[in-house]
């Protein structure tokens, strides 16, 4: 694989935190459920290249996402490695229970920026999805789990439009004071642009919520995640959420298409100088190795580029 010299940029952090969602986030996108075997060697391929944070499922309703329907399968049977985090999400009090006896030591929540998409994913209200997470902290906080909290359609919603950026603030501060230790900006649909990340990371800065504890999570639709995510690595935030191949979507925002690639991200730190511990090419490999399971060549640029230099395409 042909790699350039690292050259730095002034102002972005020494090392970034690449929290891997493509067990989740991508596979729950399939049109068809990947069987339970590909699933486990999925994860323990990411983790052998070197991610550190990799979202293995969600105990959500198996009718919801019957992509993810084995969730309780492949918890009891997940080959974890030493020093690296296995995140759940759930969605409720139930699944935290769930979660529990399955022996999960972090899990995240869903929560939505807007009203719209807030009644069409969590199926109530936004003021009840968030009572509903508080009980979800409460709880993990007795068990001494670590909690994230995802807010979703941060910049844009297919059926509101523009998102009010202080609906953000406001979603995200709750889910602080509750005990969310992370809260991941989620742009959706992918219509965020450089200057719209920017404007947001500063009014939750002013707002207490400095990016010590955030992260992004972008989507590729307009082709921007890149772009997006380097303003937020200027910004100080250190914790990057990809999916390997650029794998995802959301299966109740159709506007939405695949998240922004591990491989794609890692190669631009790489370049930058930033230090990520993830394997380029290992990761690659996966990748290669999962479009061949899925049947379809993977979105993912870095890995098409590598493809062609190893004369897999």
């Amino acid at each position: 694989m042909m790699r350039l010299p690292a050259v730095p940029l002034s102002g972005l952090p020494e090392r970034v935190t690449v929290y891997e969602v493509g067990p989740r986030d991508g596979l729950q996108n399939e049109p068809a459920s990947v069987p339970l075997e590909t699933k486990l060697e999925f994860i323990a391929r990411l983790a052998a290249a070197g991610l550190g944070a990799i979202e293995v499922t969600s105990l959500v309703r198996p009718e919801a996402v019957p992509q993810l329907a084995d969730a309780d399968e492949l918890l009891a049977r997940l080959p974890r490695r030493a020093g690296v985090r296995y995140p759940v999400l759930v969605p409720n009090l139930h699944g935290l229970e769930r979660a529990l006896a399955l022996g999960v030591g972090e899990v995240a929540v869903f929560a939505s920026a807007t009203e719209s998409f807030a009644q069409r994913n969590l199926k109530r209200t936004r003021a009840e999805s968030m009572g509903n997470f508080r009980q979800v902290c409460r709880r993990a906080g007795e068990e001494g789990t670590r909690v994230r909290g995802y807010v979703s359609m941060c910049w844009g919603d297919p059926w509101e439009g523009a998102v009010d950026p202080l609906e953000v603030v406001k979603v995200a501060a709750e889910l602080v004071a509750m005990g969310c230790a992370e809260v991941s900006l989620g742009d959706t649909t992918g219509v965020a642009t450089p200057g719209a990340v920017n404007d947001l990371l500063v009014r939750l800065d002013s707002a207490g919520i400095g990016p010590a504890v955030l992260a992004v999570h972008f989507h590729d639709t307009y082709g921007q995640a890149l772009a997006n995510t380097l303003e937020a690595l200027r910004a100080g935030v250190t914790t990057v959420d990809a999916s390997a191949g650029g794998l995802g979507g959301c299966p109740f925002a159709r506007s939405a298409t695949g998240n922004l690639a591990t491989e794609d991200l890692v190669y631009q730190l790489d370049g930058l100088g930033v230090a990520s511990g993830v394997d380029l090419a290992a990761l690659a490999a996966t990748s290669l190795w999962l479009a061949r399971q899925l049947g379809r060549p993977s979105p993912s640029r870095a890995v098409q580029a590598v493809a062609a230099e190893l004369g897999a395409v």
